[in-house]
């Protein structure tokens, strides 16, 4: 019997049908080959990866509007308790800076940036003729005895240290709206992910 006679046994492909196709050497082609098991090329599919990575998008998602959610509920519970609220509408202390928000209380992150830069700011830049805290306090420093240098700069402090505050928690409101945003953005690339044959 020559070699060009002998064929190799029937073997199973992935879609389930026997194919006995060999190469040049007699050996069966690669795609011939029968998989592991039936189950990893189950996992290994280009639908079950999608799936799973769908289905991680989307609990990411989910997880980012609840961080959002509550980055943003924190900043709100410290502000309140301050019971900061804006000069009333037709007062000469309301600034054009922070006319929208007349007779409010700071309850979030977008009022307290107005109300650090359109509010506090201003008035701090007229303390001691725009300087800086830095700069009162080493000139408070070389003249120790001089009452307006030390008044102004303790002024300066207070603002400075409630405006960096105030900042802080517009960033941290800031992040929690950008991670709502982002969390909504990846449940919905999750959703068309799944859908997708």
């Amino acid at each position: 019997m020559s070699a060009a006679a002998v064929q190799p046994p029937p073997t199973a492909t992935p879609n389930g049908s026997t194919s006995t196709a060999v190469s040049a050497g007699g050996v069966p082609a690669a795609g011939d080959r029968k998989p592991r098991s039936p189950l990893l090329a189950r996992l290994t599919s280009l639908t079950s990866i999608a799936t799973v990575t769908a289905a991680g998008i989307v609990v990411v998602g989910i997880l980012a509007i609840v961080g959002g959610s509550y980055a943003k509920q924190v900043v709100h519970d410290q502000l309140v308790p301050q019971k900061i609220f804006f000069p009333a509408a037709g007062s000469p202390a309301l600034l054009p800076g922070v006319k929208q928000y007349a007779g409010q209380q700071l309850v979030n992150g977008s009022q307290a940036k107005a109300d650090a830069n359109n509010f506090i700011n201003v008035h701090l830049s007229e303390v001691a003729g725009g300087q800086t805290y830095a700069q009162v306090s080493t000139a408070a420093l070389a003249a120790p005895k001089n009452a307006k240098l030390a008044e102004e700069k303790a002024t300066l402090f207070q603002g400075e240290t409630l405006r960096g505050l105030l900042l802080g928690a517009w960033g941290w409101a800031m992040v929690g709206t950008i991670a709502t945003i982002a969390g909504i953005l990846l449940i919905l690339l999750g959703v068309i992910l799944f859908v997708l044959p």
